[in-house]
């Protein structure tokens, strides 16, 4: 590869790094080609983007992006695919997935919104996040408890209520 390709990727490498606020480094050399395509057919239907690189050229990209990868950069060993997504947990719970009847894809580490999660133990708690409609929709339901309380005891006791009303009306 020449230096101006190699440029080039760099580049395209660094605007993915910018354009997702999560990314995934993980081991997937213990993969079958039909293993493999499974795994890339399931990070599409969720909307991930896998990416097999070079280490050297994608700590370049991360050298060049804005942000801190510092804690990133012993990972980068041995084989290295990517798995950029926007909802957090998404890969977790694929790479949770496959793990069950493999030991690969195996987790290196994961940039979670500015947080980094260095080594495999951390699997369980990234796979277990809630992405943000979940926390939003379980914020909702906490704030329509009360709501439906009141309004439960409003309608059950508008019964009483007219009763009462119509009691006194028929008194002198």
């Amino acid at each position: 590869m020449k230096g101006e390709e190699k440029n080039i990727l760099i580049e395209e490498l660094k605007e993915i790094v910018e354009s997702y606020p999560n990314f995934y480094l993980t081991n997937m050399s213990g993969l079958d080609a039909q293993e493999t395509s499974e795994l890339r057919r399931k990070c599409f239907e969720n909307n991930i983007k896998l990416k097999l690189v070079k280490n050297t050229l994608f700590k370049l990209a991360l050298e060049k992006a804005e942000g801190n990868y510092e804690e990133l950069y012993d990972v980068l060993k041995e084989n290295t695919s990517i798995m950029f997504c926007n909802i957090a947990n998404s890969p977790g719970k694929i790479i949770k997935n496959f793990k069950s009847s493999n030991d690969s894809p195996s987790l290196k580490a994961a940039f979670i919104d500015g947080s980094v999660f260095v080594g495999k133990d951390h699997l369980e708690t990234l796979a277990s996040l809630k992405s943000k409609e979940e926390l939003l929709g379980d914020v909702i339901l906490l704030l329509q408890s009360p709501i439906k309380t009141i309004l439960g005891q409003l309608e059950s006791s508008k019964n009483t209520v007219a009763g009462l009303v119509k009691t006194l009306s028929e008194r002198e």
